[in-house]
């Protein structure tokens, strides 16, 4: 640190964003998983973690909502290419499953892909499995933790780290989609089926907060609506039509934050956001949120007093090549901010 010049180049030979913090040093840190086996539409999100890594040495340090914030040491673990190797091979599989049900097939009738869909479930459990150990034993040694995917699946097994030490907290999600599906497309651990899995599997989380989501079916509308109030839902139409009528962003923040409980782990899909921040991003949806305003949530949920105990920014992804949209360089800032406001 005597030597780090905050104001010039970030250099890749320190760690994320140019920080010449090592894990020891750090007060968090963040762990990729570079994962993306059941996605349903469009690939390229299990490169999220390393194009964020780039394009994060061009994010300027100073942050004026959590000024020096990242004095206090962000690191990011090294990208491990035996779940990148695994998650690819479990991807070829997934396509195969879903390009026969678009096509008409079904899956249970044919005992190849019967075969195939028994071992994605698998690679879906022991994702779930490392995750939560890798997770498990950072927060063991005191830091605090970030999840950067992958597909929208990754972060469960954080999830369920977390709730080992957390007996109640809430998650806020920013998302385009509900992901409260059953075994989405057969797969139990979908990206589809993140929401539904934490719900079901992990009662320490009391309430699911969910913003911007603009594309569900009636089985997930259904699920809202009989949940007896541990989900609430603010759905992009609504915002946007308050909005039309002359509602401040800051009274829907003040509601958003007011349906959580004190402690608060935030999930940030990506898509959440106007699809032209996030072009290459697996299934977009028009609509969503400008970064500014999702900012502007974070800095209001910080002023409540509420506790962020951990995040996740999942399905970022730059297509076919890093110069097809703007997506990693805002995932990148978007990190930024989180980290600070983790640390805040």
């Amino acid at each position: 640190m005597s030597s780090f010049d905050p104001n010039s180049v970030g250099l890749k030979s320190n760690n994320i964003f140019g920080l010449p913090f090592c894990e020891e040093d750090a007060e968090l840190v963040l762990l990729p998983v570079p994962w993306e086996v059941t996605v349903s539409y469009r690939r390229g999100t299990s490169r999220g973690p390393e194009n964020i890594f780039n394009a994060a040495m061009q994010v300027d340090l100073y942050d004026p909502d959590v000024e020096g914030g990242w004095k206090k040491g962000f690191y990011m673990e090294p990208i491990d290419k035996n779940i990148r190797t695994k998650g690819d091979y479990l991807r070829q599989c997934a396509e195969l499953i879903i390009s026969d049900m678009i096509d008409g097939g079904t899956v249970a009738e044919n005992e190849q892909l019967t075969e195939k869909m028994n071992e994605v479930n698998e690679g879906g459990k022991m994702l779930l499995n490392w995750v939560y150990e890798m997770t498990k034993n950072l927060l063991k040694t005191g830091k605090k933790v970030g999840l950067i995917g992958g597909d929208h699946s990754t972060p469960l097994g954080f999830i369920k780290a977390l709730s080992e030490m957390h007996s109640d907290f809430g998650i806020l999600q920013i998302d385009a989609h509900a992901d409260l599906r059953v075994a989405y497309e057969g797969f139990t651990f979908s990206h589809a089926s993140i929401m539904y899995n934490v719900l079901k599997d992990i009662p320490q989380v009391k309430k699911l907060v969910q913003v911007g989501i603009r594309d569900y079916c009636d089985e997930e509308l259904d699920i809202i609506n009989h949940s007896n109030g541990r989900i609430t839902t603010f759905f992009d139409k609504d915002i946007k039509e308050q909005q039309y009528e002359g509602a401040l962003w800051k009274d829907i923040c003040t509601k958003i934050i007011a349906s959580l409980p004190q402690k608060v782990y935030i999930s940030f899909d990506i898509d959440g956001l106007d699809p032209k921040l996030c072009p290459n991003t697996g299934t977009p949806v028009p609509g969503g949120f400008e970064t500014d305003q999702i900012f502007y949530l974070f800095k209001m949920l910080h002023a409540s007093g509420r506790e962020i105990i951990g995040f996740d920014l999942n399905e970022v992804s730059s297509g076919e090549h890093i110069g097809d949209g703007i997506d990693a360089i805002v995932g990148a800032r978007v990190l930024f901010k989180l980290c600070n406001f983790m640390v805040a």
